[in-house]
Protein backbone atom coordinates (compact mmCIF):
# COMPACT_ATOMS: atom_id res chain seq x y z
CA UNK A 1 0.00 0.00 0.00
CA UNK A 2 1.49 3.40 -1.08
CA UNK A 3 1.96 6.10 1.98
CA UNK A 4 -0.21 9.12 1.92
CA UNK A 5 2.16 11.92 0.67
CA UNK A 6 3.64 13.95 3.19
CA UNK A 7 2.95 18.08 3.13
CA UNK A 8 4.06 20.79 5.85
CA UNK A 9 3.49 24.30 6.75
CA UNK A 10 6.55 25.41 8.28
CA UNK A 11 7.26 28.14 11.23
CA UNK A 12 10.31 28.84 11.80
CA UNK A 13 9.58 31.24 14.38
CA UNK A 14 7.80 28.83 16.61
CA UNK A 15 9.79 29.75 19.58
CA UNK A 16 8.52 32.26 21.82
CA UNK A 17 11.23 32.55 23.72
CA UNK A 18 10.71 35.45 27.01
CA UNK A 19 12.94 38.28 27.23
CA UNK A 20 15.84 37.59 29.42
CA UNK A 21 16.61 34.65 27.62
CA UNK A 22 18.61 34.14 24.61
CA UNK A 23 20.79 31.42 22.83
CA UNK A 24 22.91 30.80 19.44
CA UNK A 25 22.37 27.20 18.86
CA UNK A 26 19.70 24.41 19.61
CA UNK A 27 22.12 21.09 19.29
CA UNK A 28 18.77 19.16 20.37
CA UNK A 29 15.04 18.72 20.27
CA UNK A 30 12.72 16.43 21.89
CA UNK A 31 9.06 15.52 23.00
CA UNK A 32 7.73 14.02 26.45
CA UNK A 33 4.14 11.93 26.52
CA UNK A 34 1.99 15.39 26.63
CA UNK A 35 3.84 17.10 23.54
CA UNK A 36 6.06 19.37 25.46
CA UNK A 37 8.64 20.66 23.92
CA UNK A 38 12.35 20.31 25.26
CA UNK A 39 15.03 21.89 23.65
CA UNK A 40 18.91 21.65 24.56
CA UNK A 41 20.27 25.27 23.77
CA UNK A 42 24.03 26.24 23.31
CA UNK A 43 25.50 30.21 24.86
CA UNK A 44 24.11 29.53 26.99
CA UNK A 45 23.89 25.48 28.11
CA UNK A 46 20.49 25.09 29.10
CA UNK A 47 17.28 22.87 28.30
CA UNK A 48 14.03 25.23 27.84
CA UNK A 49 10.90 23.86 27.97
CA UNK A 50 7.48 24.95 25.75
CA UNK A 51 3.89 23.82 24.93
CA UNK A 52 3.45 22.15 21.66
CA UNK A 53 2.11 25.76 20.29
CA UNK A 54 5.68 27.64 21.06
CA UNK A 55 4.49 28.91 24.72
CA UNK A 56 7.79 29.35 26.86
CA UNK A 57 7.30 26.84 29.94
CA UNK A 58 10.50 26.83 32.13
CA UNK A 59 14.01 26.74 31.58
CA UNK A 60 16.60 25.11 33.53
CA UNK A 61 20.54 23.68 33.85
CA UNK A 62 22.83 26.44 33.80
CA UNK A 63 26.22 25.38 35.12
CA UNK A 64 25.33 21.97 34.46
CA UNK A 65 26.42 20.96 31.10
CA UNK A 66 30.16 21.46 29.17
CA UNK A 67 28.43 21.19 25.88
CA UNK A 68 25.17 19.97 25.65
CA UNK A 69 24.77 18.33 22.44
CA UNK A 70 21.49 15.44 22.34
CA UNK A 71 18.44 15.41 24.47
CA UNK A 72 15.62 12.50 25.01
CA UNK A 73 12.78 12.44 26.89
CA UNK A 74 12.53 8.76 28.22
CA UNK A 75 9.50 6.66 28.81
CA UNK A 76 8.85 7.67 32.51
CA UNK A 77 9.12 11.35 31.13
CA UNK A 78 12.69 12.24 32.32
CA UNK A 79 15.24 14.34 30.61
CA UNK A 80 18.37 12.14 29.29
CA UNK A 81 21.07 14.74 28.11
CA UNK A 82 24.61 14.22 26.39
CA UNK A 83 26.58 16.12 26.55
CA UNK A 84 30.06 15.81 24.38
CA UNK A 85 32.46 18.08 25.89
CA UNK A 86 31.81 16.55 29.52
CA UNK A 87 31.78 12.91 27.80
CA UNK A 88 29.04 12.03 29.80
CA UNK A 89 25.38 11.28 30.11
CA UNK A 90 22.98 13.17 32.29
CA UNK A 91 19.56 12.19 33.26
CA UNK A 92 17.64 15.11 34.77
CA UNK A 93 13.47 15.02 36.29
CA UNK A 94 11.18 17.64 34.45
CA UNK A 95 12.54 20.21 36.61
CA UNK A 96 16.27 20.34 35.87
CA UNK A 97 17.06 18.23 39.40
CA UNK A 98 19.99 15.86 38.59
CA UNK A 99 19.00 12.01 38.91
CA UNK A 100 22.37 10.19 37.72
CA UNK A 101 25.26 10.69 35.65
CA UNK A 102 26.42 7.66 33.52
CA UNK A 103 30.29 8.53 32.91
CA UNK A 104 32.71 10.75 34.53
CA UNK A 105 32.92 14.54 33.65
CA UNK A 106 35.89 15.65 31.94
CA UNK A 107 37.36 11.98 32.15
CA UNK A 108 37.25 10.66 28.65
CA UNK A 109 37.93 7.26 27.39
CA UNK A 110 41.64 6.77 25.79
CA UNK A 111 40.92 6.04 21.86
CA UNK A 112 43.24 8.50 20.83
CA UNK A 113 40.91 11.19 19.45
CA UNK A 114 42.78 14.42 18.63
CA UNK A 115 41.55 17.56 17.56
CA UNK A 116 44.87 19.89 17.69
CA UNK A 117 45.65 18.86 14.07
CA UNK A 118 44.58 19.34 10.05
CA UNK A 119 42.55 16.80 9.49
CA UNK A 120 42.71 15.03 6.08
CA UNK A 121 38.63 14.37 6.00
CA UNK A 122 37.74 14.74 9.50
CA UNK A 123 38.92 15.13 13.29
CA UNK A 124 37.15 11.52 13.78
CA UNK A 125 40.57 9.90 11.55
CA UNK A 126 41.99 10.42 14.67
CA UNK A 127 40.20 7.56 16.46
CA UNK A 128 42.33 4.88 16.41
CA UNK A 129 40.60 2.64 18.58
CA UNK A 130 37.36 1.87 20.19
CA UNK A 131 37.31 1.91 24.16
CA UNK A 132 34.19 1.98 26.67
CA UNK A 133 31.80 4.64 27.79
CA UNK A 134 32.91 7.96 26.63
CA UNK A 135 34.64 9.82 24.41
CA UNK A 136 32.67 13.33 22.85
CA UNK A 137 29.52 11.10 23.66
CA UNK A 138 26.74 12.37 21.15
CA UNK A 139 22.50 11.04 21.78
CA UNK A 140 20.61 8.28 23.55
CA UNK A 141 17.42 6.21 22.28
CA UNK A 142 15.68 4.00 24.18
CA UNK A 143 14.22 0.50 23.43
CA UNK A 144 11.05 -1.12 23.97
CA UNK A 145 12.47 -3.03 27.29
CA UNK A 146 13.51 0.24 28.80
CA UNK A 147 17.31 -0.17 27.64
CA UNK A 148 19.09 2.93 26.94
CA UNK A 149 21.55 3.15 23.85
CA UNK A 150 24.36 5.29 23.27
CA UNK A 151 25.85 6.89 20.28
CA UNK A 152 29.69 7.72 21.36
CA UNK A 153 30.26 9.33 18.41
CA UNK A 154 33.02 12.11 17.94
CA UNK A 155 36.11 10.68 19.49
CA UNK A 156 34.73 6.71 20.01
CA UNK A 157 32.95 4.49 17.36
CA UNK A 158 31.04 2.56 19.44
CA UNK A 159 27.21 1.78 20.40
CA UNK A 160 26.93 0.82 24.83
CA UNK A 161 23.55 -0.60 25.50
CA UNK A 162 22.86 0.01 29.71
CA UNK A 163 20.23 -0.84 31.98
CA UNK A 164 18.26 2.34 33.18
CA UNK A 165 20.20 1.77 36.21
CA UNK A 166 23.13 2.64 34.83
CA UNK A 167 24.62 -1.04 34.01
CA UNK A 168 26.48 -1.80 30.75
CA UNK A 169 25.48 -4.47 29.04
CA UNK A 170 27.44 -4.60 25.87
CA UNK A 171 29.04 -2.47 23.57
CA UNK A 172 29.99 -3.00 19.78
CA UNK A 173 31.63 -0.76 17.02
CA UNK A 174 34.96 0.13 15.48
CA UNK A 175 36.74 2.73 13.86
CA UNK A 176 35.91 2.19 9.93
CA UNK A 177 33.64 1.90 6.49
CA UNK A 178 32.53 -1.69 7.31
CA UNK A 179 29.78 -3.03 8.79
CA UNK A 180 29.65 -2.74 12.66
CA UNK A 181 32.34 0.04 12.11
CA UNK A 182 31.91 3.99 12.46
CA UNK A 183 33.16 7.32 11.65
CA UNK A 184 31.38 9.47 14.01
CA UNK A 185 28.20 7.37 15.09
CA UNK A 186 26.28 10.54 15.71
CA UNK A 187 22.15 9.99 16.08
CA UNK A 188 20.26 7.17 17.13
CA UNK A 189 17.00 5.39 17.49
CA UNK A 190 15.04 2.38 18.41
CA UNK A 191 12.16 1.20 16.14
CA UNK A 192 8.92 -0.23 17.76
CA UNK A 193 10.28 -3.53 16.29
CA UNK A 194 13.54 -3.24 18.62
CA UNK A 195 16.01 -2.44 15.30
CA UNK A 196 18.45 0.34 16.56
CA UNK A 197 19.54 2.83 14.07
CA UNK A 198 22.69 4.06 13.56
CA UNK A 199 23.66 7.90 11.81
CA UNK A 200 26.85 6.82 10.83
CA UNK A 201 27.90 10.52 10.23
CA UNK A 202 30.96 11.02 8.16
CA UNK A 203 29.99 7.57 6.45
CA UNK A 204 27.07 8.84 4.59
CA UNK A 205 25.02 6.25 5.87
CA UNK A 206 22.46 4.57 8.09
CA UNK A 207 23.20 1.24 9.61
CA UNK A 208 20.67 -1.10 11.03
CA UNK A 209 21.00 -3.12 14.40
CA UNK A 210 18.95 -6.21 16.49
CA UNK A 211 18.84 -5.38 19.89
CA UNK A 212 22.13 -7.16 20.69
CA UNK A 213 23.84 -5.76 18.29
CA UNK A 214 24.11 -7.81 15.44
CA UNK A 215 24.83 -6.19 11.75
CA UNK A 216 21.61 -6.66 10.14
CA UNK A 217 21.59 -3.84 6.74
CA UNK A 218 22.29 -0.39 6.01
CA UNK A 219 21.06 2.36 3.69
CA UNK A 220 23.24 4.56 1.99
CA UNK A 221 20.33 7.08 0.66
CA UNK A 222 21.47 9.80 3.09
CA UNK A 223 23.91 12.58 3.63
CA UNK A 224 25.59 13.04 6.74
CA UNK A 225 22.48 12.00 9.02
CA UNK A 226 23.14 13.15 12.00
CA UNK A 227 19.68 12.73 14.01
CA UNK A 228 16.74 10.29 13.13
CA UNK A 229 13.58 9.37 14.85
CA UNK A 230 10.59 7.00 13.93
CA UNK A 231 6.48 7.95 14.11
CA UNK A 232 3.92 5.60 15.29
CA UNK A 233 3.69 4.79 11.26
CA UNK A 234 6.82 3.52 11.71
CA UNK A 235 8.09 6.19 9.19
CA UNK A 236 12.04 7.32 9.82
CA UNK A 237 13.12 11.03 9.45
CA UNK A 238 16.54 11.66 9.17
CA UNK A 239 18.46 15.19 9.73
CA UNK A 240 21.37 15.69 7.53
CA UNK A 241 24.15 18.07 7.62
CA UNK A 242 25.40 20.56 5.12
CA UNK A 243 28.46 19.21 3.28
CA UNK A 244 30.39 22.14 2.07
CA UNK A 245 33.52 21.43 -0.51
CA UNK A 246 36.03 22.26 2.45
CA UNK A 247 39.54 20.66 4.19
CA UNK A 248 38.18 18.90 7.20
CA UNK A 249 34.40 18.19 5.49
CA UNK A 250 34.43 15.39 3.55
CA UNK A 251 33.13 11.49 3.32
CA UNK A 252 35.12 8.71 4.65
CA UNK A 253 33.20 6.78 1.73
CA UNK A 254 32.85 9.57 -1.30
CA UNK A 255 35.92 11.59 -0.31
CA UNK A 256 35.63 14.83 -1.29
CA UNK A 257 33.35 16.18 -4.19
CA UNK A 258 33.01 19.14 -6.20
CA UNK A 259 29.14 19.75 -5.63
CA UNK A 260 27.90 22.09 -2.01
CA UNK A 261 25.58 19.71 -0.49
CA UNK A 262 22.91 21.70 1.36
CA UNK A 263 21.62 20.92 4.80
CA UNK A 264 18.21 18.79 4.09
CA UNK A 265 15.59 16.46 5.80
CA UNK A 266 14.99 12.88 4.60
CA UNK A 267 11.73 11.16 5.14
CA UNK A 268 12.00 7.47 4.43
CA UNK A 269 8.79 4.51 4.98
CA UNK A 270 10.49 1.39 7.27
CA UNK A 271 11.61 -0.31 3.99
CA UNK A 272 13.63 2.56 2.76
CA UNK A 273 11.37 4.22 0.01
CA UNK A 274 11.93 7.37 0.28
CA UNK A 275 8.90 9.87 0.99
CA UNK A 276 9.81 13.30 0.88
CA UNK A 277 13.05 15.13 0.85
CA UNK A 278 13.03 18.73 1.40
CA UNK A 279 15.62 21.94 2.70
CA UNK A 280 17.99 21.95 0.77
CA UNK A 281 18.96 25.44 -0.93
CA UNK A 282 22.22 26.81 -2.07
CA UNK A 283 21.13 29.79 -2.16
CA UNK A 284 19.32 31.00 0.82
CA UNK A 285 20.02 28.22 3.37
CA UNK A 286 17.96 30.48 6.07
CA UNK A 287 14.61 30.94 4.59
CA UNK A 288 11.74 29.19 6.56
CA UNK A 289 11.49 25.56 5.56
CA UNK A 290 15.59 25.55 4.59
CA UNK A 291 18.40 24.86 6.76
CA UNK A 292 22.05 25.74 7.84
CA UNK A 293 22.90 22.85 10.18
CA UNK A 294 19.93 20.09 11.05
CA UNK A 295 21.48 18.75 14.35
CA UNK A 296 18.43 17.81 15.97
CA UNK A 297 15.13 16.14 15.14
CA UNK A 298 11.67 15.05 16.41
CA UNK A 299 7.92 14.40 15.97
CA UNK A 300 5.03 14.78 18.15
CA UNK A 301 1.91 12.79 18.65
CA UNK A 302 0.43 15.05 15.90
CA UNK A 303 2.94 13.76 13.18
CA UNK A 304 4.32 17.60 13.74
CA UNK A 305 8.50 17.97 13.06
CA UNK A 306 10.65 19.97 14.74
CA UNK A 307 14.41 20.61 13.40
CA UNK A 308 16.80 22.38 15.44
CA UNK A 309 20.05 23.68 14.02
CA UNK A 310 23.49 24.82 15.49
CA UNK A 311 23.65 27.37 12.54
CA UNK A 312 26.30 29.22 14.89
CA UNK A 313 28.82 26.84 15.54
CA UNK A 314 28.81 25.31 12.16
CA UNK A 315 27.78 27.98 9.90
CA UNK A 316 27.89 32.06 11.27
CA UNK A 317 31.04 31.59 13.05
CA UNK A 318 32.89 30.10 10.50
CA UNK A 319 31.14 32.13 8.72
CA UNK A 320 29.90 29.88 5.97
CA UNK A 321 26.70 32.21 6.41
CA UNK A 322 25.94 35.91 7.80
CA UNK A 323 25.32 37.23 10.58
CA UNK A 324 21.67 37.42 9.36
CA UNK A 325 21.08 33.53 9.82
CA UNK A 326 21.75 33.45 13.30
CA UNK A 327 18.21 33.35 14.57
CA UNK A 328 17.86 30.58 12.46
CA UNK A 329 17.73 27.35 14.59
CA UNK A 330 14.32 25.63 15.31
CA UNK A 331 11.26 25.29 12.79
CA UNK A 332 8.33 23.41 13.53
CA UNK A 333 6.61 21.71 10.54
CA UNK A 334 2.79 21.03 11.10
CA UNK A 335 1.71 18.26 9.02
CA UNK A 336 -1.01 18.15 6.93
CA UNK A 337 -2.47 15.39 4.43
CA UNK A 338 -3.22 15.09 0.75
CA UNK A 339 -4.02 12.41 -0.78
Amino acid sequence: MAMTRLDYTVNDRWEQIPAGISHKDVSAVGVDSKDRVFIATRHPDIVIVYERDGTFVTSWGEGIFGNTHGITIGPDDTVWVTDNRDSVVRQLSQKGELLQTFGVPGQPTDTGYDTSGKPEIHHNETVVRSAGPFNSCCNTAFGPNGDLYVADGYGNARIHRFKPDGTLVHSWGEPGTGPSQFHIPHGIWVASDGKVIVADRENDRLQFFSPEGEYLYEWNDVQRPTALVTDREGLIYVAELWRPVEKGQGSFVHGYGTEDLPGRVSIFEPDGTLVSRFGASHTDRGAAGNFIAPHGICVDSHGDLYVSEVSYTYGVRPKRVGEECAAHQLQKFTRRRSA
